[in-house]
This record gives C-alpha cells, sequence and structure tokens, in this order.
C-alpha cells in the first residue's frame, strides 16, 4: 500500500534561467505563469476548469524552453542539470519494507518521518496500520499448524492475515502495559516485534533528477508500491522529462 498527497512541484522559472545560462539563449525563453483558470495562453485549459500542466500562478513551460529541456535531457545527466532545480515535496504514507528500498535514493533527497521511536505507543494498533492487501486468510490455501504438537488438542491453524492479527494483539497489550507502568521493557517488545509491514508517514523532498533515476530503475519492480510511485511521477507537471 501507498499513499501519496499534498504534492507540490516549483524552481521552474530557476531552472529554466539555468539551462539557458550557458548559451546566454535567455531572450529566446517562451514561458510564463498561468495566471486565470481559461488561460488562453497555457493551451492546457480542460473542460472542468483545471489546467493539465500547472495549478493556477504556476510556471506554463513554452514550447521553446520545453524543446530545449527535452533536447537536454536526452543528452545526458551532463546536460540535464536543470532537472535537480525542479523541486518536489509531497507526504507520503508507505510501509517499512518500501521505505527502506527508498532510503537508497539518499542523494539530492530530504525525508522528515513520524518516529516510531517516541511515537509508537501514542495510538492503539489497528490492522490499517499496516499493509496487509496480498495476505491470505484462506486456511486451506496458506494454512499451516501454530504448533505441531498442540494440532490434535486445540486444532489451531493460523493463516498470514490471522497471524498478522494476532501480532497486532500482542503489539496492544505491550503498549497498555507500557502506558500504566512506563516500563522501557514493554516498549522495546513494541520495537523488536513491529513488522515492517507497518505503515509510516514521511514528508519528503525530492528533485526531477532524482525522481528520472527512480523511474526508470523502479517502474517495473515487483512490489506494487514502487509501480504506484512510478504512476505518480507520470503523472507530474511535465511528466515527460522524467519518463521520456
Amino acid at each position: 500500500m501507498i499513499k501519496i498527497e499534498r504534492t507540490e512541484t516549483y524552481g521552474w522559472e530557476a531552472a529554466i534561467r539555468g539551462m539557458r545560462n550557458p548559451l546566454e539563449s535567455w531572450e529566446k525563453s517562451d514561458s510564463d505563469v498561468c495566471t486565470q483558470k481559461d488561460c488562453v495562453y497555457c493551451k492546457f485549459f480542460l473542460n472542468d476548469g483545471m489546467c493539465q500542466k500547472t495549478e493556477i500562478g504556476g510556471t506554463v513551460i513554452g514550447d521553446a524552453d520545453f524543446a530545449l529541456m527535452k533536447k537536454l535531457t536526452a543528452a545526458g545527466t551532463d546536460h540535464a542539470k536543470y532537472l535537480r532545480m525542479i523541486t518536489v515535496t509531497t507526504d507520503i504514507v508507505a510501509p517499512l519494507y518500501w521505505w527502506k528500498e527508498m532510503d537508497t535514493y539518499k542523494v539530492g533527497t530530504v525525508a522528515n518521518s513520524c518516529s516510531t521511536m517516541h511515537k509508537i505507543y501514542a495510538k492503539e494498533f489497528t490492522l490499517d496500520d499496516f499493509s496487509h492487501e496480498h495476505l491470505v486468510d484462506d486456511v486451506n490455501t496458506a494454512g499451516y499448524e501454530i504448533v505441531d504438537q498442540y494440532r490434535e488438542r486445540r486444532n489451531l491453524y493460523v493463516t498470514p492475515l490471522s497471524l498478522l492479527s494476532l501480532t497486532i494483539g500482542c503489539l496492544n497489550n505491550y503498549r497498555e502495559e507500557f502506558l500504566k507502568t512506563q516500563d522501557k521493557k514493554w516498549w522495546w517488545q513494541m520495537i523488536q516485534l513491529l513488522p515492517s509491514s507497518y505503515n509510516q508517514r514521511r514528508t519528503v523532498m525530492l528533485n526531477y533528477a532524482v525522481l528520472r533515476n527512480i523511474y526508470h530503475a523502479r517502474k517495473s519492480h515487483k512490489l506494487d508500491e514502487w509501480r504506484g510511485f512510478c504512476e505518480w511521477i507520470e503523472d507530474l507537471p511535465y511528466g515527460e522529462l522524467i519518463t521520456g
């Protein structure tokens, strides 16, 4: 599971100025700022009153600037330095197992996360706090006896989903004990038992150059979260600068 929200992009004007510095071709720039919903200039106005390329007040890239951007991007990373100046901020909620892979991309990124260290006991754990959309709950398909020697006496079975539910119940018990006693022993039970499917929120700052690296490396990844992240990249303003 991945949820991405509150996305903003900025830095377009500076990026365009900078990319024209080497040849001092600023007078050829034809980008402008979108000032109204029915802006004739931007040519991307849609019938529902939304601009296809940017929000009101955002930079609308002209044809000449966009052609140069694509040319520089195709020439390689040394020529596409302008992509590093186009900044993206967004909130991402994703499981810890995805964040471990996302942490590969440390250069040019900043992230502030919700703290499991300080806030793991702040609220009761629920199933929705964990990514579980692929966990099966069919004993006939994926059931295993919890403890073989107790099978005849208890007839207990566990599925991946019921095992997660059992873990959540344990976490909540340890949470209650910690809140009552403030004994760090119970805090350790939560920290070390917490599954990697636990969903964490982070506010992230990226740029188009980093996103280009991510997109081409991860767009066909086996994790749904990576494919969902790459679909979000495709929908960014002028996302073809990243995906093309």
